[in-house]
């Protein structure tokens, strides 16, 4: 959501991506994986590529709103639209990263963001196709109180960009700005599983609603990244689908209409007794589970990292002038696009599905291709 600002820096983003490695290797630090890296940057190309299909109509929703709801209209120019777009963004950021965490049906879709067992810039890019969606009406207020699309748009996208360079491991602290801002020690401890940080720290540039509402927590020790019920997967498409596949799932097992949607609305920390026991937790004392890794071996690793930098580049295109393709043209291109993050990802981790797939999206490819030609 918001105009492209966003994919104007994706350059920029593995420049600094490129950056963060060779300072890890400098300190003789390890702070990639190549398999959990790929999936991280997998999930926000999804979220783009799907986005190329929708962004125009989640954002059509607000202008709706603004332009049929909304209580004042402001004179052309005033700087009040931008100031209320500044304190709003952040406000209504925060309610719903928090709900996020606290319900059910809305954490199934931010979990993305949180399956990496690492933490690093990669990680900043893995976001759910979801949640454009889940997010939009905690902005409409904004909407209603008359802040127009552009400022509404641009500083969200700000927001937006000012979260990429906090999740690293490489800075340490940053001093006074720590009571404000939100920062890399502040993030770190929002993505950790330590009993302690669970469910700390949800402010997007600033950490002041945390101080507020009593959701903050200092970095004291050594965070355990990931997210209590591990996904065990480096697969982008699956990551995005399986939370939502699993939260269904139980709510269909549930005894009743009402306990369903108990389910559904119930903080991810409840579980009800006929759900039965739940599995292995990782973070817990007594539990810390292994970070999950597969060993795909040297050559296979070249064809999957060489396929994904033509993934990349494919998406970047798609992102920035993919509206003007034909609307056939433009749901082929992202359909092959997810298969290809699926194909990618299980090619890693040595499924046996996968090859087949692969061949299948060379042959798809080689089609298209020729389609065009003639």
């Amino acid at each position: 959501m918001g105009p492209n600002l966003i994919a104007l820096a994706i350059p920029a983003f593995f420049v600094f991506i490129g950056l963060e490695l060779l300072v890890s290797w400098r300190r003789g630090v390890r702070v990639y994986r190549l398999a959990d890296a790929l999936a991280d940057l997998g999930c926000g190309i999804g979220q783009r590529a799907v986005l190329v299909l929708g962004a125009a109509a989640v954002l059509g929703v607000y202008a709706f709103v603004y332009q049929h709801a909304r209580l004042v209209t402001f004179p052309t120019g005033s700087l009040w639209p931008w100031a209320f777009a500044v304190v709003g963004v952040e406000l209504g950021y925060y309610w719903w990263h928090r709900l996020s965490h606290e319900v059910n049906f809305l954490w199934a879709v931010h979990v993305v963001h949180h399956q990496s067992e690492d933490y690093n810039l990669a990680v900043a890019l893995r976001q759910a196709i979801l949640s454009p969606v889940t997010v939009l009406p905690f902005y409409l207020p904004l909407a209603v109180l008359g802040v127009p699309v552009v400022p509404f748009a641009v500083v969200d996208a700000l927001v937006t960009l000012y979260q990429f360079w906090i999740h690293t491991e490489l800075i340490r602290r940053c001093g006074v700005l720590e009571a404000v801002l939100n920062t890399p020690s502040h993030h770190r401890v929002h993505h950790a599983v330590n009993p302690q940080y669970l469910d700390k720290n949800y402010g997007g540039t600033f950490i002041v609603w945390d101080r507020f509402f009593g959701s903050f927590a200092p970095e004291r020790e050594p965070c355990i990244y990931g997210v209590s019920h591990p996904l065990r997967s480096f697969n982008s498409l699956w990551a995005q689908v399986q939370p939502v596949v699993a939260l269904v799932g139980e709510a269909a097992r549930a005894p009743s209409l009402g306990a369903a949607l108990r389910l559904l609305t119930a903080s991810p920390a409840w579980r009800p007794a006929w759900l039965g026991p739940t599995g292995e937790l990782r973070g817990l004392p007594g539990a810390l589970l292994a970070k999950y890794d597969v060993h795909p071996g040297g050559a296979r690793s070249v064809y999957v990292l060489l396929n994904f930098a033509v993934v990349i580049v494919w998406a970047f295109s798609l992102v920035m002038w993919g509206e003007l393709l034909p609307l056939p043209w433009r749901l082929g291109a992202v359909a092959l696009l997810l298969v290809s993050l699926a194909s990618l990802g299980g090619l890693l981790e040595l499924r046996r599905w996968a090859v087949p797939l692969e061949v299948g999206r060379w042959v798809a490819l080689a089609a298209g291709g020729a389609f065009v030609v003639l």
